[in-house]
């Protein structure tokens, strides 16, 4: 039996991201969410000992967790050669093995190109010590909806049909049951929405290339975009997404998962029935009971 064609061309992606830092990386969502990664982290009151950076395409999460004084040892698995980087590798196929031993494990912007999430949010379960905690982000489904629909429409005019420009993110309703299935306790989804103005679409275009996030699906189509298709891409993004001063908005939605490897120590839910406290009680409310059902119908 044949293996699935791949939805994601990964070393297309890593050839990007090389040309994308060599020429300068737009890291304007990197420097974003680096802040509220330190903001996650401050809710936690523990140190971590030992600690993964997860194939971030930029090694300033690495340099952000080390200034926060509670990582111990920071292992940096970068997706290209890099100096300083520990190992270079690709998030589906982690070199650690199980029992790594890693207390936490971050991961930013890194995991919406991964071709099995599932596989990867198993072997980072595995690779952390018993209560070790994972926090990640990636791009969710809302991710440049505005260019998706711009090329849809522009696309079905020039060339009657349309053809994969903008990659399928994954959705917050998703990912709280990957985590479960990956064996994490206590899961906690959340989104944040960041929308970005520009002067106009090719500026966006330009971030876009900059960021190594142009399109890397396997089945993209391989001949060179027409002319016609994108400047009419761009005519239909100035006219439906822009505001009264001219410029065009762009939404980059952020997903964040995290997550405990199971440990004795951690909370655990009540078995039905052994409630010591009426909910009445607790809500200060009067208790209804229902009359029994006799079968009748009113």
């Amino acid at each position: 039996m044949n293996d699935p064609t791949p939805l994601f061309d990964t070393a297309l992606i890593r050839r990007r991201l090389v040309r994308a830092r060599t020429a300068g990386y737009a890291g304007f969502l990197m420097e974003r969410i680096l802040d509220d990664v330190e903001d996650r982290l401050a809710a936690v009151a523990r140190s971590f000992p030992l600690a993964l950076d997860l194939a971030s395409p930029l090694p300033i999460l690495r340099d952000r967790l080390c200034e926060l004084g509670r990582v111990g040892r920071l292992v940096r698995m970068s997706p290209v050669r890099e100096a300083g980087a520990d190992c270079v590798g690709d998030a589906e196929t982690l070199p650690f093995g199980s029992g790594a031993g890693f207390d936490l494990a971050v991961s930013a912007l890194a995991l919406q190109h991964v071709n099995d999430l599932p596989g990867v949010l198993v072997q980072l379960r595995r690779s952390l010590k018993p209560d070790g905690l994972f926090l990640g982000c990636l791009l969710g489904g809302a991710t440049l909806t505005e260019l998706r629909q711009s090329f849809l429409q522009a696309e079905s005019e020039t060339e009657g049909g349309a053809s994969p420009r903008v990659a399928p993110f994954a959705e917050l309703r998703d990912l709280g049951g990957l985590m479960q299935r990956a064996g994490f306790a206590l899961p906690v989804v959340d989104a944040d929405t960041i929308r970005v103005r520009y002067a106009n679409p090719f500026a966006l275009m330009r971030d876009l290339r900059a960021m190594g996030l142009t399109n890397a699906l396997t089945d993209r189509r391989r001949t060179p975009l027409r002319r016609s298709t994108l400047l009419r891409a761009a005519a239909i993004y100035a006219e439906r997404f822009a505001d009264a001063d001219g410029r065009v908005r762009a939404t980059f939605e952020i997903l964040w998962l995290s997550g405990w490897v199971p440990h004795e120590s951690q909370q655990k839910p009540l078995r039905p029935g052994t409630a010591q406290t009426r909910l009445a009680e607790a809500l200060g409310t009067a208790e209804h009971r229902l009359a029994p059902d006799t079968g009748d119908t009113p």
